[in-house]
Parts: C-alpha cells; structure tokens; sequence
C-alpha cells in the first residue's frame, strides 16, 4: 500500500520538528557560557556560503530599503539566538523547549494588542494555563525561582514575539524574497556575533580547534539541519500543503525537545514540573488553535530562520 501524498508532505515538515526539539540538546554538546557567541559564529559561518548560493539570484533582486529592512530584522534576531542560546545552557533542553513554544502564545496577545482586536475567551484561558504549567515547570516542583537560563529562554520568545510581528508589518520587505531575506538576517546576526567574539569568550577558531569529532557532529546538526534543511522544508512547504497544517506538526516541537531532554541528557521532572509541562504543551496547542480560528489578520507567512536555537 503506498503512503498517501498528504503523508509523504506532512514527513518532512514533522522532520523539521524533531531536529528542532534536538536543537537544545545539540547547544549543550558544543557550547558553555563562555563559549555561546564563537558557537553562533561558526554554526552560522557554516550555513550563509551554502544558503548564498541559493539565495544569490534573490539577493542580486534586492533594493536598498529591503537589504536594510532584512538588516534591522537581523539585529532584533541577533537578539533571539543570543538570548536562547544562552538560555539553553544554562538549564535543561526540556524547559527551553517548552518555554519557548510560548511564543505561539505571545504572539497572538501582541498581534491582538497592537490591531486592537480582542482575542477569544478560550485562547486568554490557555494563555493562563500556559503561563500557569511554565510557573510549575520551572518551579521544580517548588515554589522556587525560575532559573537564569529558563529566564533567558523566556526573553527570547519575547523577543521571537517581536520579531515575526515585525516580519509581517515592515513594508519595505513585504514583498521580498524569503530566501534574500533569510540570508540578510543571518548575515547580519553573524556579523554581529563576529564582533562580539573578542569580547565574549574564546575566538571561533580557537573554540573550532577544540572540538573533536562529537562536537563537529553536533555542530553540523545545528548548521545543516536545524537551520538550512528546517528552512527550505519549510519554505517547500507552504507551497506543498497548507499554513494551518505546517503549523499544527511544527508546533509538536516542544514534545520532541522534552523526549531528547529525558532519554538523551537525563532531563529528570519530577511529578509538579511534569504536570507542568504537559500544561505548557496542551495550553500553546490550544491556544494556537483558538487563535486561528478567531477573526483577526493573519500574519506574513515568513519565518525564515529556525524557531529554535
């Protein structure tokens, strides 16, 4: 019996997920404090030769305004990595996985903040209950403080709220090319990430020196991956199936990153904190539902860099 066309399109886009999910897991293997930014230096050096030269027909297309639109939407990207990268090692793969599907939650309270359109009941009731299974996850089952890191990761879905409302309302880009644009952002990410280097710890090639063959694994995971193959996956499928359906298997990436943070790092959650989580994964689940069932704007379409670090 052949697998149907809807299956044989939904198995890339899950696939993108699960990379996703091992996405925090692949930071701890091949990054520490001292060492996040030479990280995203390398990671990204990696990625821009090979998506620039899909990407060079698109870019020779570019005006001024779109080049420095793409370059104001990299900074505030710069942003989201550094903070989530960080994040994620200074607590476990599972909470930032978690905590950072909130930006499926935060979006639609901003988008509806600044359109003034009021959100359904039931998308405010699993915003609650996702910041309520957050609160429980991060407590450890306590009345403890969040972490640094699981603050850290909380900023960057802040911020990743900030920056796909931008996506969508800068018009000088409105009508770029996804894969110019993707490539600008990273570019300018990366750029900045060059600069703060000297500043940040050890340099890219001393930390690249470092690695043996695990870590040169882990990082081609994160480079080619996680972010080239996750984004033209993505970019293949909104034109393949539908937006609400790419959403709906990309949303599973919470899921994949606590299975990866249990089996694989050890990731332990005790009876609160799992309760918490299983809150955090059906409130954004819900919430994104009721979200797109209400009658608001929908955003562009484009995120072009991975929803995750």
């Amino acid at each position: 019996m052949r697998p149907s066309p809807a299956l044989l399109r939904d198995v890339p886009v899950l696939l993108v997920a699960v990379v996703w999910g091992s996405s925090f897991l692949a930071v701890q293997q091949v990054a520490g404090p001292g060492t996040v930014v030479a990280m995203l230096v390398l990671r990204f050096g990696l990625v821009l030769p090979l998506l620039g030269v899909l990407a060079r027909r698109a870019l020779r297309g570019m005006g001024r305004a779109e080049w420095l639109g793409g370059a104001v939407l990299g900074l505030v990207l710069g942003g989201v990595f550094l903070l989530e990268t960080y994040g994620a090692v200074h607590t476990s793969a599972t909470n930032s996985g978690l905590i950072i599907s909130l930006t499926m939650v935060f979006t639609p309270l901003a988008e509806s903040a600044l359109t003034r359109t009021p959100l359904p009941r039931a998308f405010l009731a699993a915003a609650g209950l996702a910041v309520l299974g957050v609160a429980l996850l991060t407590g450890g089952g306590g009345l403890k403080a969040p972490t640094s890191g699981d603050l850290l990761v909380l900023g960057a879905a802040v911020v990743r709220t900030a920056h796909v409302l931008a996506m969508s309302r800068v018009r000088a880009i409105r009508d770029t090319d996804n894969l110019g644009l993707t490539w600008v952002q990273l570019a300018t990410a990366t750029a900045v990430f060059a600069l703060a280097a000297p500043f940040a710890g050890p340099l890219p090639w001393t930390v690249a020196a470092s690695y043996g063959p695990t870590e040169w694994a882990w990082l081609l995971h994160l480079a080619l991956l996680c972010t080239l193959f996750a984004f033209l996956v993505q970019m293949w499928a909104v034109r393949a199936t539908s937006p609400s359906r790419v959403s709906l298997l990309l949303g599973t990436e919470p899921l994949w990153a606590a299975v990866f943070g249990i089996a694989l790092a050890g990731n332990h959650l005790g009876p609160v904190a799992l309760a918490g989580g299983a809150l955090v994964l059906v409130a954004t689940e819900w919430g994104r539902r009721s979200a797109t069932g209400a009658a608001r704007p929908e955003p562009r379409p484009v995120e072009p860099a991975p929803a995750s670090v």
